[in-house]
């Protein structure tokens, strides 16, 4: 059965990788499932048809069959769950690249999407100035308890996970800062996620939309 993903049309992320079907897309390629991607306009996200998959109007959806799920985490469990190749078949294992998939979601991202707001929809004001050192010295907190583990492995436990799939994909979301260069470690850790070609046919595919919609946009038209 077809497993058809939803994505942006028109991505606000301008083709960095950082939209949520981009850690789908990199789990299906990684278990080399095939997939198709729906795109969806902003509009049509929140009309009633999407809703139906997606009570939050948002990105992405997995559909296959009469199966229809939302939020990326669960949908790349639910991938790694069904497909060899991103959780390990030692129950121990596997469940410790469950509790990083977990970590990553739950106690590394936080502050960084909690940055992420203050940096759009803050600046300007009186209190920014002072609010951005206190958030940014949360993210370190968290990289510097993820480096230690870490150390000088290359992966957060063993062989590549999806626990490491999720981890990646949200430390990912700091490459405008210089946090991440803080902690080298982790820096390089990112560059191996990247370098997979699983990531590489992900991101490519996820970028490939983005210069489509350059192309078709009028040269004065705004992208925001």
């Amino acid at each position: 059965m077809t497993i058809t993903l939803t994505a942006f049309a028109r991505s606000p992320d301008r083709g960095r990788g950082l939209a949520r079907d981009m850690p789908v897309r990199w789990a299906l390629e990684e278990v080399g499932q095939p997939y198709e991607v729906r795109l969806l306009s902003f509009t049509a996200m929140k009309e009633p048809a999407h809703r139906r998959l997606h009570p939050f109007g948002q990105i992405p959806t997995f559909e296959q069959g009469d199966l229809a799920l939302f939020e990326s985490g669960a949908i790349v469990f639910h991938i790694a769950d069904r497909h060899v190749g991103l959780l390990p078949q030692d129950s121990n294992a596997r469940a410790r690249a469950i509790s990083w998939m977990s970590a990553a979601l739950s106690t590394v991202e936080p502050p960084v999407l909690e940055r992420e707001s203050a940096r759009l929809t803050e600046q300007g004001t009186s209190w920014y100035a002072e609010r951005l050192p206190m958030l940014e010295s949360r993210i370190r907190l968290r990289l510097n308890d993820l480096a230690g583990h870490l150390g000088d492995a290359e992966w957060l436990d063993g062989e590549f996970s999806a626990g490491d799939l999720m981890m990646v994909t949200v430390l990912r979301r700091l490459g405008g800062s210089n946090l991440l260069n803080e902690f080298p470690n982790l820096a390089a850790y990112v560059a191996r996620g990247e370098a997979r070609p699983a990531f590489q046919r992900a991101f490519a595919d996820q970028l490939a939309v983005f210069t489509g919609g350059l192309q078709q946009d009028p040269p004065h038209a705004s992208r925001e």
